[in-house]
């Protein structure tokens, strides 16, 4: 039942991507980075890399941004890895036979699609440079 890291871990592509000497960052240094497995790490490259956001090339390894980072925004790295784009699940199937398992779905419905509506405004607001600035201050 755990939310999705996808987001957390595809910001930490892009930064690394972004910090990283170009030659450099493959899928095995940034897997070693995020300490996952690089076939999680190629899965996200390419829909990062479908959602216009990095260049990647086979053997030549050439990794970068396409855009600057202060005009990615988490919304856009959210919209190129999470799938069904909801935060919030409701559990199915609850028993149509008791008062709240009958109406738990629509009572919820309307309270997530605020909250959701809500944090993707929040993450339009926040530039990957945001993120990047941060890592940067931690080595001082």
């Amino acid at each position: 039942m755990a939310m999705s890291t996808k987001l957390s871990v595809a910001i930490h592509i892009l930064s690394l991507i972004e910090i990283g000497p170009p030659d450099r960052v493959n899928s095995e240094l940034i897997a070693s980075s995020v300490n996952t497995n690089p076939v999680v790490v190629r899965r996200l490259m390419s829909k990062l890399k479908k959602a216009g956001l990095i260049h990647t090339s086979r053997g030549a390894t050439q990794t970068y941004l396409l855009k600057k980072p202060e005009d990615i925004s988490l919304y856009d790295v959210y919209e190129a890895v999470e799938l069904d784009h909801e935060v919030f699940n409701i559990h199915q199937n609850p028993n149509p036979n008791c008062l709240v398992g009958a109406n738990i779905q629509s009572a919820l419905e309307e309270q997530y699609s605020r909250v959701q509506q809500s944090m993707e405004a929040e993450l339009k607001e926040i530039a990957l440079a945001d993120v990047i600035h941060q890592i940067k201050q931690q080595e001082t």
